[in-house]
């Protein structure tokens, strides 16, 4: 895509078209349902404005080779438009790599079932974020989603290890800030394996990398899909004598912005006081 290419298409596209491409590029995948309260929540006489103006300005971006539509819907056929998944296309993908000066290519293919779930489970954690922010609940000081999120650090046995959560977010309230390490979990996971990562976190946290930029250390949350899944996943913590109770939530998606917004559990009985806290 040359220079004149580059200034030929910015010409056609509005700071609102820009705005989607770029939240594309940041949560991988979104459906129309996303990008419309992303994006469209102003403006609009009624939910089905807003949602036919979305589907407009996505099928304009489409017919510029922008975007793309995967071929599933969430929520099969009955979802309608909103039920449609989309990600950056090629020429998408150029015209932001070009405008961020970037040398690195993205590859932009169908991908799997797993991997579209779950993407659109952390954009739906990053999106309900920017909700609590406009309904007056919070400041969203930051949010960062993966690859940015991640963090790298030398293990206790020197080698190269790295935490991948899946968000990472610094939210307000008043004089206070809360930093936060968030899993989108899905109930694809063995317990043990969020315990495993779960003491990633811990060998992060005794790295005090974080603290000495923030002065604190985030706490880390899972949300998940159901009650059943949130008692299997404070049991497998609890269990395990070598994490840090303090350190944890685990909350159903109807908990998150209760947790978000202040109202947070309590740490188990007679649990000890963590070496990192929030």
């Amino acid at each position: 895509m040359s220079p004149q290419d580059i200034t030929a298409l910015l010409d056609r596209l509005s700071e609102r078209d820009l705005a989607v491409l770029e939240s594309l590029r940041t949560y991988r995948l979104l459906t129309t349902a996303h990008i419309r309260r992303l994006h469209f929540t102003h403006g609009h006489a009624s939910l089905g404005a807003a949602s036919g103006a979305t589907m407009r300005v996505l099928t304009r971006l489409e017919e510029h080779g922008l975007i793309a539509r995967l071929a599933r819907r969430i929520g099969g056929v009955r979802a309608g438009s909103s039920g449609i998944t989309w990600q950056l296309a090629s020429t998408g993908e150029r015209l932001l790599r070009r405008m961020h000066g970037e040398t690195k290519r993205r590859r932009y293919v169908e991908p799997s079932s797993a991997f579209v779930a779950h993407t659109l489970a952390v954009a739906e954690l990053a999106i309900q974020l920017h909700e609590f922010r406009d309904q007056g609940d919070i400041e969203l000081v930051r949010l960062e989603a993966e690859p940015q999120c991640w963090r790298s650090f030398v293990s206790p046995h020197g080698t190269l290890e790295w935490l991948r959560p899946d968000l990472f977010a610094i939210t307000a309230s008043g004089e206070f800030e809360d930093h936060w390490f968030l899993e989108a979990d899905r109930a694809t996971e063995h317990p043990p394996e969020v315990v495993r990562k779960a003491k990633v976190y811990q060998r992060y946290a005794a790295t005090g990398a974080h603290q000495a930029r923030h002065g604190l250390f985030p706490a880390v949350a899972w949300v998940v899909p159901a009650p059943a899944r949130q008692e299997a996943l404070e049991s497998a913590l609890a269990a395990d004598k070598a994490v840090q109770p303090g350190l944890f939530h685990v909350v159903t998606v109807e908990g998150f912005h209760r947790l978000i917004a202040g109202d947070r559990p309590d740490p188990p009985a007679n649990s000890p006081t963590p070496d990192v806290h929030q």
